[in-house]
This record gives C-alpha cells, sequence and structure tokens, in this order.
C-alpha cells in the first residue's frame, strides 16, 4: 500500500511588511538542514514573499525537489462559524467577514483539501511532499485529518516553521504523525508566531 507523506511547515518569522526577519531565515534554514534526509519529491509554496522565501531557504538543502507555487496554500480563513457555534470572544476577529469573502474561504478550503489531502494516485511508490504555507490552511487540514467539525481549525495553532506531518493510504483513514514539533529550533527560534501570552520562556 503506498503512502502520501505531506509535511506542512508555518513559513519563518515575518515582519509587518510581510518578509522574512533574520530569525524567519534562520528558521528556514534549520527547518531545511532537519529534511534534508528524507527524500522529499516536491516543495510546495504559499504564493505569498514570506512563504517564497521560506521555500526558497529550505530548498537548498533539497536538491531533488522540484519548487512550485500552489494557489491553494495562500493565508486565508477556511471557515466562519455561524453565530451558534462561536464563542463570544471570537466575535470581534470575524467582524467585517462578508458572506461572500466567507464562501471564497470555504471554496479555498475545499480546493485545498482536493489537491493534497488524498492518498496517491495508483501509482506503487509513496510520495514526499512538502508545504510551505500559513497557521490558518495548516490548521484546517489537521482539522480535515482528524474529521473534526469546520469549526475546530479554530484554536490549532502553530510556531513559524514547526512541522506538522500527515500521512494518507487508500482506504484508511489519514494519520496525524506529528503536530507543531519545533525540535529542529534552539529555546531562542522557538514559539515566534504566537501571541506574547502563548509564548514559552
Amino acid at each position: 500500500m503506498t503512502t502520501r507523506h505531506l509535511y506542512l511547515a508555518r513559513h519563518g518569522e515575518a515582519d509587518p511588511f510581510g518578509e522574512l526577519t533574520g530569525t524567519g531565515r534562520r528558521q528556514a534554514a534549520l527547518l531545511g538542514e532537519r529534511l534534508a534526509r528524507l527524500p522529499l519529491d516536491a516543495v510546495w509554496h504559499s504564493p505569498l514573499p514570506r512563504a517564497v522565501a521560506s521555500a526558497r531557504e529550505i530548498a537548498r538543502w533539497l536538491p531533488g525537489a522540484a519548487v512550485s507555487e500552489a494557489a491553494e496554500l495562500v493565508d486565508h480563513v477556511p471557515y466562519v462559524p455561524p453565530a451558534a457555534e462561536m464563542p463570544s470572544s471570537w466575535v470581534g476577529f470575524f467582524d467585517g467577514y462578508s458572506t461572500a469573502e466567507a464562501a471564497a474561504g470555504l471554496e479555498l478550503a475545499g480546493a485545498l483539501v482536493s489537491r493534497f489531502a488524498a492518498a496517491p494516485d495508483g501509482g506503487r511508490k509513496d510520495t514526499h511532499e512538502l508545504l510551505i504555507t500559513h497557521a490558518y490552511p495548516i490548521a484546517w487540514l489537521v482539522r480535515d485529518a482528524l474529521a473534526a467539525p469546520p469549526v475546530r481549525w479554530l484554536g490549532l495553532e502553530c510556531a513559524n516553521t514547526a512541522l506538522t506531518m500527515i500521512e494518507y493510504r487508500t482506504g484508511l483513514p489519514p494519520s496525524l504523525v506529528m503536530f507543531n514539533d519545533m525540535s529542529h529550533l534552539p529555546v531562542a527560534l522557538r514559539w515566534t508566531g504566537f501571541s506574547d501570552a502563548a509564548r514559552r520562556p
């Protein structure tokens, strides 16, 4: 039985303009070094500059992997919950999302799952793909792998260049192998991408 090994990583730390910081470049390089021993076939990245730059830095360690952009990996809100599903503390976060914007986000989330969250198509060889994306698409793919309700993408946060891995096999539910693993980062480079309240010393 062939397996699709999907490695998900958030881009490195970025500045308010969406460009990688020095810390972000170092985080990406350390993730690339960690992934260098894996048989990665492809690196897919979001079209946004912070993900493009992260993918380039990581790909320096993966000379055999094809690097390509995937529009489905762009940063987006995949699901805007109705009021009945939403704790009062989340209301402000979704204030201003129109019905059309919510529908577009859900459509893009569906395209993301259709393209990447599936077992290999009939081949005899396992595939290994790395997606360099953003916190929300990662949360959505993890939620999908766990068959959790759509609203559960909220609350699944990940650090910059933290590694998540999901395996897909035909006829079996997906396996979440790891989530938000930062073992390739020294303590000083961990926990960026979180609110101050979530950061660890």
